[in-house]
């Protein structure tokens, strides 16, 4: 389950109110080409992603065992989130209309904080478009979303997400514990980044 960032900020209402209408009206397009709110009818194909080892092994808040009905509840309670402004999930197509990817924002309008967590399909990887790709969504989540923090985790192990995160200028602040859809918990790297710092670095 999502946790928000270890830095707490205070929204005030209009700023909260603010977050919770952009997450709710989003224009997917917004993110990228071929990017859609993810609805009942992209479960058979979400499942197909998230089936690879390679696609869901690191994450950690995803609906498991993964299986088509499990990733239909998943939907439906990221669009009951969404009604909320407090998260949205979005996926990236192929020209074939096969789903090639996820991004799933949880957003805490409250603390003007979010969070993103998101794969790509096993053969897109490692074609040099991670960096971009994470640069953009972060870059959107403080644009659009209109938040002030996000936070990030990373399985201790996943040094691909580690590189990505820290060629992106986030700060390291340790570990920190996160805990699963069945209970567990497991230890995890931990970064956060500032729209300030974020548009300090971008203007340079």
């Amino acid at each position: 389950m999502s946790a928000p960032p270890k830095t707490v900020l205070t929204a005030s209402p209009q700023e909260e109110a603010a977050i919770r209408e952009a997450v709710r009206t989003v224009d997917p397009l917004t993110l990228g080409e071929g990017r859609v709110i993810a609805g009942a009818q992209h479960a058979p194909g979400l499942t197909r992603l998230l089936e690879d080892p390679a696609v869901s092994g690191p994450i950690y808040d995803l609906p498991r065992p993964i299986t088509e009905a499990n990733v239909a509840i998943w939907i439906a309670e990221c669009a009951r989130q969404q009604a909320a402004g407090e998260g949205v999930l979005i996926l990236s197509l192929d020209p074939q209309g096969e789903v090639a990817g996820y991004s799933k924002f949880s957003v805490w309008p409250d603390r003007s904080s979010a969070e993103i967590a998101g794969a790509t399909r096993a053969d897109l990887q490692g074609r040099g478009q991670g960096g971009p790709g994470a640069a953009r969504s972060f870059g959107w989540m403080f644009e659009v979303l209109g938040v002030r923090l996000i936070g990030l985790t990373a399985a201790l192990d996943n040094v691909r997400s580690a590189k990505v995160i820290e060629a992106a200028g986030f700060v390291s602040m340790g570990e920190r514990e996160v805990v699963r859809p069945d209970g567990t918990v497991r230890r995890s790297l931990y970064w956060e980044m500032t729209r300030e710092a974020w548009e300090l670095r971008h203007r340079l």
